[in-house]
């Protein structure tokens, strides 16, 4: 089975009838992805779709128990509140498009979610999908095809890119998991690749990043200590970035204790990753060793 979203998933969307929420709303379902309820406070008995509004995620699930998953288009002001209510509410899955959320309010909700078993993707996150099964993010479902690469990243355009080469390559995607571009987020590289490492549809996994932090670092530790014996294959984005200028995500940011694309490069290299050079490499590694 696909990890974290498949045909089994039963979405609510946590700001449904905002602008944004609204917007993708409509795509999920028409990619496929099964919605059952949507929550914005204060508009409870409105539609959305054809989708039922409620005023609280507890309102949602007593008319909708079989909910299991939420994705939060929630503004940053109050996006920490809504966050904090589906981990209450006991969701196995919070998927959180919202961004600039301070980092604080991510710690808080981070931490508490895994006390609550609770599953945490981004903030900031173009979400999850698992083509053909479900959509649960903003990615355009049609550069993914289905196949048995997984996909972990930290920026949204390089995974569209770099899904839509592996698809074209006929290798196609299993799942492809946005773990979100903020310096603390949920689900990371480590949990994710976890849950690649059981998952009998996936042959080989990509792992995108970019400068800034320790993600990737920390996940080559990982990988030296516990080993993986599936193929892996990165790309680093942000090579020629300078120190202490921001690339694009909050988290995309050198300092001088490290995150350079060189320092993350070696240390992936370092424990037997084939990092590409650039995007359209991937696909012809994955190619040439998958044969």
């Amino acid at each position: 089975m696909p990890i974290l979203v498949d045909e089994n998933t039963r979405l609510l969307v946590q700001g449904i009838t905002g602008r944004e929420g609204r917007f993708h709303t409509k795509l999920m379902l028409q990619y496929g992805t099964k919605i059952v309820a949507g929550v914005t406070p204060g508009k409870g008995g409105q539609e959305v779709y054809g989708i039922p509004v409620y005023d609280s995620v507890y309102e949602a699930l007593e008319e909708h128990p079989r909910v299991n998953t939420s994705i939060v288009f929630v503004p940053a002001r109050f996006a920490p509140d809504a966050v904090l209510e589906a981990i209450d509410a006991g969701l196995e899955l919070v998927v959180i498009i919202t961004e600039h959320i301070p980092v604080h309010e991510t710690l808080r909700f981070v931490k508490y979610a895994k006390c609550k078993g609770v599953t945490v993707v981004g903030p900031n996150t173009p979400g999850v999908i698992s083509p053909g099964l479900a959509k649960v993010g903003i990615m355009p479902g049609k550069v993914f095809k289905k196949g048995r690469i997984g996909i972990i990243s930290r920026s949204g355009t390089l995974t569209y890119e770099i899904a839509y080469a592996i698809s074209k390559a006929g290798l196609g995607v299993s799942t492809s998991v946005g773990i979100g571009g903020d310096p603390i987020v949920g689900l990371d590289f480590v949990d994710a690749a976890k849950l690649f490492l059981e998952d009998e549809e996936t042959d080989a996994l990509v792992i995108i990043g970019e400068i800034g932090g320790d993600a990737e670092e920390r996940f080559a530790s990982f990988l030296d200590e516990k080993g993986f014996d599936k193929l892996v294959v990165a790309f680093i984005a942000g090579r020629t970035a300078p120190p202490g200028k921001r690339m694009g995500h909050a988290g995309a940011i050198i300092s001088v204790s490290g995150g350079s694309a060189r320092e993350k490069i070696k240390a992936l290299e370092s424990v037997g990753v084939k990092v590409a050079e650039t995007p359209s490499e991937i696909p012809k590694i994955l190619s040439r060793v998958l044969g």
